[in-house]
């Protein structure tokens, strides 16, 4: 009798066009793939796949089965979702996540996925979210927590937090009477987000001046190296103080009083719709949980309240 394990490998070869990919997307072997396919066809008496030796393709009755694939896999991910214990859920979530949430409570995250869903592999990927966007929409990610919303028919998002911008400087970096004036901040360089990023962009409009060259604005896509960039006394930042907690409270860095008032960085978790999604609603939710608890004990002049 078919099992749920063989049309899974068999649903992910169609999708990826590779046994070796689907492998890698079940978290298993490439023979181990081929041999279950192989059952499936010798107990359907039908062929599932063209094989030569670049490709595969599907045949007219793998085309049929497909359909019927998917549908079985969804209703037994959602009555998995339902009715079993987190620990009948398996599989690998491709996980996007943003800098930002990265060095904040991912790690807490992660710790309580492995938690509440042993059987769960976290396959991660940390990103700009314009890329994960992009990596979300076509279908090699299932799980992302980016910055800003997925306009995906085949995707479902919800809020997980938000936190406000601050201009962050060194103590040792000389800027005179606070809060420094618009016309003040643009004499500095200023290191932030890039520029394909709604923080880069409101940035540049805020210090934006007819009159005056275009303020130096550096975009960088790691924070790591912002932060760095501003623990040298390159410029300022623009970065939500969350994110420099540890710095903050160690005194080597600081947050300046100023006229810049930006919106607050509202970060959602989005995931397929899709079967490729099917692990990522409770993960989402869970997402939610430890992003509330990590607020909780952040000082309060680091998160944003009740914005969402």
């Amino acid at each position: 009798m078919t099992d749920f394990r063989s049309l899974e490998l068999f649903y992910w070869a169609a999708e990826l066009n590779s046994f070796s990919r689907a492998a890698e997307r079940a978290n298993t072997t490439q023979p181990a793939v081929s041999q279950r396919i192989a059952a499936l066809e010798a107990e359907l008496g039908v062929k599932l796949f063209d094989r030569n030796a670049r490709s595969i393709r599907l045949t007219h009755q793998g085309r049929k089965l497909v359909q019927y694939a998917e549908r079985f896999l969804m209703l037994r991910a959602e009555m998995l979702s339902e009715v079993g214990s987190t620990v009948a859920m398996r599989g690998v979530l491709r996980l996007g996540v943003s800098e930002t949430i990265a060095q904040t409570w991912l790690s807490r995250f992660i710790e309580r996925a492995h938690a509440v869903y042993p059987n769960i592999v976290i396959d991660l990927t940390v990103d700009v979210s314009s890329v994960m966007r992009e990596l979300l929409g076509r279908g090699d990610l299932d799980l992302v927590f980016l910055l800003g919303s997925v306009h995906e028919l085949t995707t479902a998002s919800c809020d997980i937090c938000a936190y406000p911008l601050a201009v962050i400087a060194s103590p040792d970096l000389e800027l005179g009477d606070e809060p420094l004036s618009i016309a003040r901040i643009r004499e500095f360089p200023v290191i932030t987000y890039p520029r394909t990023t709604a923080p880069y962009q409101r940035l540049r409009e805020a210090l934006y001046d007819p009159r005056q060259p275009p303020p130096r604005i550096f975009g960088n896509s790691s924070l790591t190296t912002i932060v760095q960039m501003t623990l040298d006394r390159i410029g300022l930042s623009l970065i939500p103080p969350i994110a420099v907690q540890k710095e903050l409270e160690a005194g080597r860095l600081r947050i300046v009083d100023s006229a810049l008032r930006l919106p607050d960085m509202a970060f959602k978790a989005a995931f397929s719709l899709t079967l490729s999604g099917s692990l990522a609603r409770p993960m989402a939710e869970l997402a939610q949980e430890v992003a509330r608890a990590y607020d909780a004990q952040a000082p309060a002049r680091l998160v944003a309240r009740d914005r969402l």
